[in-house]
Protein backbone atom coordinates (compact mmCIF):
# COMPACT_ATOMS: atom_id res chain seq x y z
CA UNK A 1 0.00 0.00 0.00
CA UNK A 2 1.31 3.47 -0.90
CA UNK A 3 1.90 5.90 1.92
CA UNK A 4 -0.10 9.04 1.13
CA UNK A 5 -3.33 7.30 0.01
CA UNK A 6 -3.32 5.41 3.31
CA UNK A 7 -3.49 8.60 5.42
CA UNK A 8 -6.64 9.94 7.00
CA UNK A 9 -7.32 13.69 6.65
CA UNK A 10 -5.96 14.23 10.18
CA UNK A 11 -2.83 12.18 9.48
CA UNK A 12 -2.34 14.08 6.23
CA UNK A 13 -2.47 17.33 8.20
CA UNK A 14 0.20 16.02 10.60
CA UNK A 15 2.31 14.85 7.66
CA UNK A 16 2.34 18.25 5.99
CA UNK A 17 3.15 19.88 9.32
CA UNK A 18 6.09 17.50 9.82
CA UNK A 19 7.40 18.21 6.32
CA UNK A 20 7.07 21.96 6.81
CA UNK A 21 9.04 21.66 10.07
CA UNK A 22 12.10 20.50 8.09
CA UNK A 23 12.65 24.03 6.81
CA UNK A 24 13.25 25.32 10.34
CA UNK A 25 15.99 22.82 11.25
CA UNK A 26 19.23 24.71 11.89
CA UNK A 27 21.07 22.69 14.53
CA UNK A 28 21.60 19.12 15.70
CA UNK A 29 19.16 19.80 18.52
CA UNK A 30 16.52 20.99 16.03
CA UNK A 31 17.03 17.82 14.00
CA UNK A 32 16.76 15.69 17.14
CA UNK A 33 13.48 17.32 18.20
CA UNK A 34 12.04 17.00 14.69
CA UNK A 35 13.06 13.39 14.02
CA UNK A 36 12.14 12.19 17.51
CA UNK A 37 8.91 14.19 17.48
CA UNK A 38 6.75 14.79 14.40
CA UNK A 39 8.59 12.35 12.15
CA UNK A 40 8.17 9.42 14.57
CA UNK A 41 4.50 9.29 13.59
CA UNK A 42 5.45 8.40 10.02
CA UNK A 43 8.96 6.96 10.29
CA UNK A 44 9.30 5.27 13.70
CA UNK A 45 12.89 4.47 14.68
CA UNK A 46 15.35 4.43 17.57
CA UNK A 47 18.48 5.42 15.63
CA UNK A 48 19.06 7.38 12.44
CA UNK A 49 22.51 7.42 10.84
CA UNK A 50 23.24 9.87 8.04
CA UNK A 51 26.44 9.16 6.11
CA UNK A 52 28.05 11.11 3.30
CA UNK A 53 31.25 11.09 1.27
CA UNK A 54 32.95 8.86 -1.26
CA UNK A 55 31.46 5.37 -0.95
CA UNK A 56 32.96 4.12 -4.21
CA UNK A 57 36.66 3.84 -3.37
CA UNK A 58 38.50 2.37 -0.43
CA UNK A 59 40.53 5.57 -0.23
CA UNK A 60 37.44 7.75 -0.06
CA UNK A 61 36.39 9.45 3.17
CA UNK A 62 32.95 8.73 4.63
CA UNK A 63 31.60 10.72 7.55
CA UNK A 64 28.43 10.25 9.54
CA UNK A 65 25.95 11.81 11.95
CA UNK A 66 23.93 9.85 14.49
CA UNK A 67 20.60 11.07 15.84
CA UNK A 68 19.04 9.04 18.64
CA UNK A 69 17.39 9.40 22.04
CA UNK A 70 19.30 6.37 23.35
CA UNK A 71 21.89 7.18 26.05
CA UNK A 72 25.40 7.69 24.69
CA UNK A 73 24.42 6.98 21.08
CA UNK A 74 25.91 10.15 19.63
CA UNK A 75 28.05 11.13 16.66
CA UNK A 76 31.00 12.27 18.74
CA UNK A 77 31.14 8.97 20.64
CA UNK A 78 31.22 6.75 17.55
CA UNK A 79 34.29 5.45 15.76
CA UNK A 80 34.51 5.45 11.93
CA UNK A 81 36.64 2.29 12.00
CA UNK A 82 33.75 0.36 13.52
CA UNK A 83 30.79 1.84 11.66
CA UNK A 84 32.11 2.52 8.15
CA UNK A 85 32.24 -1.16 7.07
CA UNK A 86 28.53 -1.50 7.92
CA UNK A 87 27.66 1.73 6.08
CA UNK A 88 29.63 0.67 3.00
CA UNK A 89 27.85 -2.71 2.92
CA UNK A 90 24.45 -1.02 3.19
CA UNK A 91 25.37 1.49 0.49
CA UNK A 92 26.36 -1.32 -1.87
CA UNK A 93 23.11 -3.18 -1.09
CA UNK A 94 21.16 0.01 -1.82
CA UNK A 95 22.77 0.16 -5.27
CA UNK A 96 21.99 -3.52 -5.82
CA UNK A 97 18.34 -2.71 -5.09
CA UNK A 98 18.32 -0.05 -7.80
CA UNK A 99 18.86 2.90 -5.42
CA UNK A 100 15.41 2.39 -3.94
CA UNK A 101 14.40 2.15 -0.27
CA UNK A 102 14.88 -1.33 1.15
CA UNK A 103 14.47 -3.00 4.51
CA UNK A 104 16.76 -5.43 6.30
CA UNK A 105 15.68 -7.76 9.10
CA UNK A 106 18.30 -9.42 11.29
CA UNK A 107 16.32 -11.06 14.09
CA UNK A 108 17.72 -11.59 17.58
CA UNK A 109 21.37 -11.11 16.62
CA UNK A 110 21.00 -7.41 15.90
CA UNK A 111 23.48 -5.42 13.82
CA UNK A 112 27.18 -5.95 14.48
CA UNK A 113 29.85 -3.35 13.90
CA UNK A 114 33.32 -4.09 12.57
CA UNK A 115 35.37 -5.73 15.32
CA UNK A 116 38.26 -3.46 16.24
CA UNK A 117 38.31 -4.30 19.93
CA UNK A 118 36.60 -0.99 20.67
CA UNK A 119 33.32 -0.96 22.56
CA UNK A 120 30.87 1.91 22.20
CA UNK A 121 27.28 2.76 23.08
CA UNK A 122 26.31 2.67 19.39
CA UNK A 123 27.63 -0.87 18.96
CA UNK A 124 25.75 -2.06 22.03
CA UNK A 125 22.54 -0.35 20.88
CA UNK A 126 22.73 -1.76 17.35
CA UNK A 127 22.86 -5.28 18.75
CA UNK A 128 19.36 -4.68 20.15
CA UNK A 129 17.95 -3.46 16.82
CA UNK A 130 15.95 -5.94 14.75
CA UNK A 131 15.46 -4.13 11.45
CA UNK A 132 16.80 -1.30 9.30
CA UNK A 133 15.32 0.89 6.60
CA UNK A 134 17.88 2.13 4.06
CA UNK A 135 17.71 4.80 1.38
CA UNK A 136 20.15 7.25 -0.15
CA UNK A 137 20.66 10.14 -2.51
CA UNK A 138 23.05 10.11 -5.46
CA UNK A 139 24.76 13.45 -5.89
CA UNK A 140 25.20 13.52 -9.66
CA UNK A 141 26.60 17.09 -9.67
CA UNK A 142 29.08 16.59 -6.86
CA UNK A 143 30.82 13.74 -5.10
CA UNK A 144 28.96 13.51 -1.81
CA UNK A 145 26.50 10.66 -2.09
CA UNK A 146 24.39 10.37 1.06
CA UNK A 147 23.09 7.28 2.81
CA UNK A 148 20.37 7.31 5.47
CA UNK A 149 19.67 4.33 7.71
CA UNK A 150 16.99 4.09 10.39
CA UNK A 151 17.16 1.28 12.93
CA UNK A 152 14.31 -0.08 15.04
CA UNK A 153 13.75 -2.68 17.76
CA UNK A 154 10.52 -3.84 16.16
CA UNK A 155 10.53 -7.00 14.06
CA UNK A 156 10.23 -5.30 10.67
CA UNK A 157 9.44 -2.08 8.89
CA UNK A 158 6.19 -2.17 6.92
CA UNK A 159 5.77 -1.59 3.20
CA UNK A 160 4.01 1.68 4.01
CA UNK A 161 7.02 2.84 6.07
CA UNK A 162 9.33 1.89 3.22
CA UNK A 163 7.17 3.99 0.91
CA UNK A 164 7.30 6.80 3.47
CA UNK A 165 11.10 6.75 3.45
CA UNK A 166 11.10 7.45 -0.26
CA UNK A 167 8.86 10.49 0.22
CA UNK A 168 10.41 12.07 3.32
CA UNK A 169 14.10 11.46 2.64
CA UNK A 170 14.57 14.58 0.46
CA UNK A 171 13.26 16.67 3.36
CA UNK A 172 15.52 14.91 5.86
CA UNK A 173 18.46 15.42 3.51
CA UNK A 174 17.74 19.15 3.07
CA UNK A 175 17.26 19.61 6.82
CA UNK A 176 20.56 17.93 7.74
CA UNK A 177 22.48 19.81 5.04
CA UNK A 178 21.55 23.02 6.87
CA UNK A 179 23.38 21.88 10.01
CA UNK A 180 26.97 22.90 10.66
CA UNK A 181 29.51 20.08 10.96
CA UNK A 182 30.45 18.97 14.45
CA UNK A 183 34.03 19.73 15.54
CA UNK A 184 35.17 16.12 15.08
CA UNK A 185 33.84 16.14 11.50
CA UNK A 186 36.05 19.04 10.45
CA UNK A 187 39.47 17.51 9.91
CA UNK A 188 42.58 19.57 10.43
CA UNK A 189 44.24 20.09 7.07
CA UNK A 190 47.43 18.06 6.68
CA UNK A 191 50.64 19.57 5.47
CA UNK A 192 50.62 20.45 1.77
CA UNK A 193 52.55 18.36 -0.72
CA UNK A 194 56.29 18.87 -0.40
CA UNK A 195 58.35 20.55 -3.11
CA UNK A 196 60.42 17.36 -3.46
CA UNK A 197 57.38 15.20 -4.18
CA UNK A 198 55.91 17.85 -6.48
CA UNK A 199 59.16 17.92 -8.44
CA UNK A 200 59.17 14.13 -8.74
CA UNK A 201 55.62 14.13 -10.10
CA UNK A 202 56.42 16.89 -12.59
CA UNK A 203 58.94 14.54 -14.13
CA UNK A 204 56.08 12.47 -15.53
CA UNK A 205 54.31 15.49 -16.96
CA UNK A 206 51.88 16.64 -14.25
CA UNK A 207 51.56 20.35 -13.59
CA UNK A 208 52.04 21.71 -10.08
CA UNK A 209 48.29 22.16 -9.69
CA UNK A 210 47.56 18.65 -10.94
CA UNK A 211 50.10 17.30 -8.47
CA UNK A 212 48.41 19.24 -5.65
CA UNK A 213 44.99 17.93 -6.58
CA UNK A 214 46.25 14.35 -6.76
CA UNK A 215 47.98 14.78 -3.41
CA UNK A 216 44.70 15.75 -1.73
CA UNK A 217 42.88 12.88 -3.45
CA UNK A 218 45.45 10.54 -1.87
CA UNK A 219 44.56 11.97 1.54
CA UNK A 220 40.91 11.01 1.01
CA UNK A 221 39.54 14.46 0.17
CA UNK A 222 36.50 14.76 -2.08
CA UNK A 223 36.29 17.14 -5.02
CA UNK A 224 34.35 19.83 -3.10
CA UNK A 225 36.85 19.62 -0.23
CA UNK A 226 39.81 19.91 -2.61
CA UNK A 227 38.17 22.89 -4.28
CA UNK A 228 37.76 24.57 -0.91
CA UNK A 229 41.36 23.86 0.13
CA UNK A 230 42.86 25.10 -3.15
CA UNK A 231 40.28 27.88 -3.59
CA UNK A 232 39.16 26.63 -7.00
CA UNK A 233 35.80 25.36 -8.22
CA UNK A 234 34.75 21.73 -7.99
CA UNK A 235 34.42 21.75 -11.79
CA UNK A 236 38.08 22.80 -12.09
CA UNK A 237 39.09 19.99 -9.73
CA UNK A 238 37.29 17.48 -11.96
CA UNK A 239 39.05 18.85 -15.04
CA UNK A 240 42.43 18.52 -13.32
CA UNK A 241 41.66 14.92 -12.39
CA UNK A 242 40.64 14.06 -15.94
CA UNK A 243 44.03 15.33 -17.16
CA UNK A 244 45.76 13.38 -14.37
CA UNK A 245 44.01 10.18 -15.49
CA UNK A 246 45.17 10.73 -19.07
CA UNK A 247 48.78 11.55 -18.16
CA UNK A 248 49.10 8.63 -15.76
CA UNK A 249 47.25 6.27 -18.12
CA UNK A 250 44.69 5.29 -15.48
CA UNK A 251 40.91 5.26 -15.47
CA UNK A 252 39.94 6.07 -11.87
CA UNK A 253 41.02 7.76 -8.65
CA UNK A 254 42.17 4.55 -6.97
CA UNK A 255 44.58 3.74 -9.79
CA UNK A 256 45.88 7.32 -9.79
CA UNK A 257 46.47 7.15 -6.04
CA UNK A 258 48.34 3.87 -6.47
CA UNK A 259 50.68 5.38 -9.05
CA UNK A 260 51.32 8.42 -6.88
CA UNK A 261 52.21 6.24 -3.91
CA UNK A 262 54.57 4.21 -6.04
CA UNK A 263 56.32 7.40 -7.13
CA UNK A 264 56.51 8.82 -3.62
CA UNK A 265 57.98 5.58 -2.26
CA UNK A 266 60.98 6.11 -4.54
CA UNK A 267 61.60 9.70 -3.44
Amino acid sequence: MAFLPSLSPLDLHHYHRAIAHSASVRSHFDAFVWLQGDMQRFLPHEILIAAWGNFHESEGAVQHDIISALPGVRSKHSNPETINPLLLRLYNRWHEFGCKPFTLNVGEDGFLLHDTGLECALGTALQTMRCALVHGINDERGSHDCLYVTFSRKDAFTDVERSTMGLVLPYIDIALRQIEHLPHQVHAQPEPVSAQITGRIKEIGLSVREAEVLHWVTLGKTNPEIGSILEISEFTVKNHMQRVFKKLDVSNRAQAVGKLRALVSHV
